[in-house]
């Protein structure tokens, strides 16, 4: 298994576990994205990337219907693996947005860090917790802080938050994403 499906794998596990544990009435609860239900939250994961593959020449077939997002994810998530295990694939060279780099580094870099920041947004919206490792948060931290101002454009993040000095390590990077945690609020 090349680098990048193994991260996909890593991020997709407990993303997969807090989609598959929201009841029906939590998708349409709003997510800590201003103007998102869990619903949309989901449906702008699988969009961007579905986006991102069908960009570099990828047939991405048929979208699933986010009206039963636990399927639709599971299907969503399939054909991704599936794409990610060909290693010629995420080794393709490209332009991307900072410059030229690979299929397998921008998905790693953007694409599954994404997963990682939405999960606690979808965990969120039925109010539930989420617990990040620590290769997690450095995950997290070190894609934000590599996204320079680009991280606070329009559809990425929201404007940094303030936290209280003793805020923990996951309440400092959520805020730095502009999501307000128990702890950032003091």
């Amino acid at each position: 298994m090349n680098t990048t499906a193994l991260r996909h794998a890593e991020a997709d596990q407990p993303l997969t576990d807090v989609i598959s544990s929201l009841r029906d009435t939590d998708w349409d609860a709003q997510s800590p994205c201003e103007g998102w239900t869990a619903r949309d939250v989901l449906a702008h994961v699988i969009d961007t990337q579905r986006d991102f593959f069908a960009g570099r020449g990828v047939e991405m077939g048929e979208r699933s219907d986010t009206d039963r997002p636990v399927e639709a994810w599971r299907t969503h998530t399939a054909r991704i693996a599936e794409i990610l295990a060909d290693d010629s694939f995420v080794s393709k060279t490209y332009d991307g947005y900072f410059g030229p780099t690979t299929v397998g580094a921008t998905f790693e870099q953007f694409y599954v860090w994404d997963m990682i920041v939405h999960r606690w947004d979808i965990a969120r919206s039925a109010g539930v917790d989420v617990t990040f490792s620590d290769a997690e948060l450095d995950r997290m931290e070190a894609g934000a802080d590599s996204f320079g101002d680009a991280l606070y454009m329009d559809g990425v993040c929201a404007p940094a938050v303030p936290v209280p000095e003793d805020a923990d390590r996951t309440a400092r990077i959520l805020a730095k994403m502009g999501r307000r945690t128990a702890a950032s609020i003091g």
